[in-house]
């Protein structure tokens, strides 16, 4: 893997899982969720017009901007839905196994061919992700079939959604693709928010909105974090990045995520899940080193 792609992966992967830490440790964390593509849309409008750059030119690739954001909207709703019946500690680490998605469509329909050492790779982070995320005494994964139908599709969303955003950065630069994608979910993702996560009782302006009252800088810094994360990620892609093998560096948020949750949420279990982040940086060795 090219060093400038793999530093912009590495530097997207550790910053991802601190939106997570900020939603998690949040009264309004459905709030939070959908300040994040309000916050897009403001800094990639910034940006834009910081740079010059066209601020319609995603335009020029329409489908797929509208297949981005139906993608994202489709995740959330999927993740929301799993998470709701099913043990977050089963179904979620197969939610972020899109790598594999993306492999088989890669071979099986876009005529890509991996190198031996990368497909290893990836297999080693996706193992290790899982067994990472895994907690004994939990529900099993064929307990609960429509929670596994719901994690798989999250899965091939994911993926699907990856491939499209990679595609979509051979032409134009993550600001440009960021801006125009951002306002067209703001108004669906709202819609999606209320009807899929809004409690009994709660108020439709209290549920997306009082968490800017409560937590203003919270907010601002989930949305600025994962604004720069996302970028990082696009970045990768318009230089040029395997997707396949950016997908899966970036599983190394899995253990970032980890020794987060140990160190600001005071979550246990930190010292048990160091075996399963050396295996899964050993996978991460052989993608960097894959020709």
């Amino acid at each position: 893997m090219d060093p400038v792609v793999a530093v912009l992966v590495i530097g997207s992967a550790v910053l991802h899982p601190l939106r997570e830490v900020y939603i998690k440790d949040n009264a309004y964390p459905e709030g939070l969720a959908y300040a994040v593509p309000i916050m897009f849309a403001l800094l990639s409008g910034v940006h834009v017009a910081a740079t010059g750059a066209d601020p319609w030119a995603a335009f020029e690739v329409w489908p797929l901007v509208v297949a981005s954001g139906v993608g994202v909207i489709l995740y959330f709703v999927l993740t929301v839905m799993c998470v709701k019946i099913g043990d977050v500690s089963v179904y979620y680490p197969i939610m972020r196994s899109s790598p594999l998605f993306i492999v088989v469509v890669g071979y099986f329909v876009l005529g890509e061919r991996y190198p031996f050492m990368l497909l290893a790779g990836i297999a080693i982070v996706l193992v290790s992700a899982l067994l990472l995320q895994y907690e004994r005494g939990s529900a099993r994964v064929f307990d609960n079939w429509r929670a596994l139908a719901l994690a798989v599709a999250a899965m091939c969303a994911h993926g699907a959604l990856t491939l499209v955003d990679a595609e979509a950065m051979r032409t134009l630069r993550p600001e440009q693709f960021f801006l125009v994608m951002h306002i067209l979910v703001v108004l669906p993702g709202m819609g999606v928010v209320l009807v899929v996560t809004r409690p009994r009782g709660r108020g439709a302006l209290e549920h997306l909105f009082a968490g800017w009252q409560a937590t203003p800088w919270r907010f601002l810094l989930a949305g600025s974090l994962s604004y720069l994360s996302y970028y990082l990620l696009m970045a990768a892609f318009h230089l040029g990045g395997n997707v396949a093998a950016v997908a899966s560096l970036r599983q190394i948020s899995i253990p970032v995520s980890v020794l987060l949750g140990a160190l600001v949420l005071g979550e246990r279990r930190l010292l048990g899940r160091f075996g399963w982040s050396a295996l899964l940086a050993f996978g991460v060795a052989l993608i960097l080193v894959a020709r």
